[in-house]
């Protein structure tokens, strides 16, 4: 499984593929980016920049911040070990990618994903979810405990709504597909310009005589 910090590190990494962010911006960024689930603290984005710099993955730069003041800021931005890794990893579509945390920052990335590997993600995701909700509802307390009882409900639930959600992503990533293979079939051959014509048609008399 992904850790906490190999997740953050890949974020980090897409939001700067888009541009050079300092330190707030970044925080602001990534608390958008992994949504109500989690807020990022400076306690922890700081340690990864620095992990990340050791890496050679990220670069800072000295700004001066503009207005009154002038201040002094660091803004990192992606270098090209980086871009490598980011790239090598956008392409894993292993049981990682599936996991919680991990697979809400690879969806918010897959804009920047290959579709072959977008589809192993979700059909991945899904049969993952798929087994939880086997064994959810097997071992579902049937107890008289009201609050139990809910709480079990509310899983069920939530776990149901989120394979319908994937399938039907799913299916949206296979119209696109099969829409993309039919545009392809159907499009026309190029046609030979007058001038090729003229020119293929004396190159034969020539050959002719």
């Amino acid at each position: 499984m992904a850790s906490k910090g190999d997740t953050l590190e890949l974020a980090v990494l897409g939001l700067l593929h888009e541009s050079p962010l300092h330190g707030y911006e970044l925080r602001k960024r990534l608390n958008l980016l992994f949504g109500w689930s989690r807020v990022l603290s400076y306690g922890s984005l700081y340690p990864a920049l620095k992990r990340m710099l050791r890496a050679g993955w990220v670069t800072e730069v000295t700004t001066m911040s503009p207005g009154v003041s002038r201040r002094q800021r660091i803004v990192y931005q992606i270098a090209p070990a980086g871009s490598e890794h980011f790239a090598t990893a956008m392409n894993d579509s292993g049981p990682a990618s599936w996991e919680d945390e991990n697979f809400t920052m690879r969806f918010a990335l897959f804009s920047r994903t290959d579709a072959a590997v977008r589809m192993r993600i979700l059909e991945g995701r899904r049969s993952r979810l798929q087994e939880r909700l086997d064994r959810a509802r097997a071992s579902a307390d049937r107890g008289h405990d009201r609050y139990v009882t809910e709480l079990q409900r509310h899983t069920l639930e939530s776990m149901e709504r989120e394979v319908r959600w994937l399938t039907e992503l799913i299916d949206a990533e296979h119209g696109d597909t099969d829409r993309r293979s039919a545009t392809s079939a159907a499009k026309p051959p190029t046609p030979k310009s007058p001038r090729s014509t003229s020119t293929a048609s004396t190159a034969a008399r020539s050959e002719a005589s």
